[in-house]
């Protein structure tokens, strides 16, 4: 059976979907999936061994771009190369106009998606051959697990989701650190999830003081900024310039730790069973948090606002629940 998955975006979302791939892979026979999906997102899926073919897109720079030419000549091509094979099964797990209008409407196949109350936006059911209901009210990835189950018929699994994407990085897993280290994500697209500077600079120290090895990731001008003024302040700590998603993905699998806002690289986190504690402000953790493995750590603010969880607060918390670092 081939099937077509459209889930474009976030990190976060590309990662809740892949415990769905496991769940179908176990369950039929020589299923396989190709994957339509954010150009900046398309190692991902590579990493799962049920996926055959990435079909990468750039929808977000063209919708920005939509008067440009060189943007309807793109698209143009990325119909071509979704048109040429006729599909058993298309799931849009992304539940967006923009998505169904785009990319859903033609794709060649049995076209499968949410109904008009699952959702996010009603609308999209119009270009769906099948609508599926999905309650909203449980976490992303066991939404995304039921519509999967429901799509290709069979059960989902009672055991907790899992992503499979471990396997892919055996040879750098097994690879010894020199120096244990944890990670620090600082830094997150919604300034509303973002930890208050000075709380970072305060935690920085506390585990520079105690001997712990810290490495920082950046991608962005804004967070380069960010970082290189820890760095002047906190020559010790290692800077992480630009990384792919790979590259990334290895530090994460060899880390000791990590302490993480609420970003799509949390998730990957949690996809890898490495020890690290979220924090969460005005995101509702149930839903769309950090799932899965014994590793995984939450604290959410009461209030919603990031300033309550203190640094004091989150560091103890850290340490006395990953033995690992004791």
């Amino acid at each position: 059976m081939n099937v077509l998955i459209i889930k474009i975006s976030s990190m976060g979302d590309i990662i809740h979907t892949l415990p769905a791939i496991t769940d179908a892979s176990n369950s039929i026979p020589n299923i396989m999936f190709d994957w339509v999906i954010e150009e900046t997102f398309s190692a991902i899926p590579r990493w799962h061994p049920s996926v055959q073919q990435i079909i990468p897109i750039k929808l977000r720079t063209w919708k920005n771009n939509w008067y440009s030419l060189d943007s309807w000549k793109e698209y143009r091509s990325f119909i071509k190369k979704i048109v040429k094979k006729e599909y058993d099964v298309i799931i849009d797990a992304q539940g967006l106009l923009k998505t169904a209008i785009f990319v859903t409407r033609v794709a060649k196949g049995i076209k499968h998606g949410l109904d008009s109350v699952s959702a996010t936006e009603l609308m999209s059911c119009w270009f769906y051959d099948h609508c599926h209901f999905v309650k909203k009210n449980q976490h992303a990835i066991e939404r995304i697990r039921n519509l999967f189950a429901i799509c290709l018929q069979y059960s989902v699994p009672l055991s907790i989701g899992k992503y499979n994407i471990k396997n892919f990085f055996n040879y750098y897993k097994n690879q010894h650190n020199i120096v244990p280290y944890i990670i620090f994500f600082c830094v997150t697209t919604c300034s509303k999830k973002q930890w208050p500077k000075l709380y970072w600079y305060n935690i920085i120290q506390k585990a520079l003081n105690l001997g712990y090895h810290i490495k920082i990731p950046f991608w962005t001008v804004s967070e380069e900024l960010f970082v290189k003024k820890i760095k002047k302040h906190f020559n010790q700590v290692i800077i992480l310039s630009r990384l792919t998603l790979q590259e990334i993905a290895i530090q994460i699998l060899k880390s000791t730790a990590i302490i993480s806002v609420d970003t799509g690289l949390s998730h990957l986190a949690a996809a890898f069973d490495c020890p690290n504690l979220t924090l969460y402000g005005p995101t509702d953790p149930k839903l769309v948090g950090t799932y899965g493995g014994r590793n995984q750590l939450i604290l959410k603010s009461k209030s919603n606002d990031m300033r309550h969880l203190t640094p004091d607060f989150v560091w103890s918390t850290f340490e006395k629940n990953f033995d690992i670092l004791k």
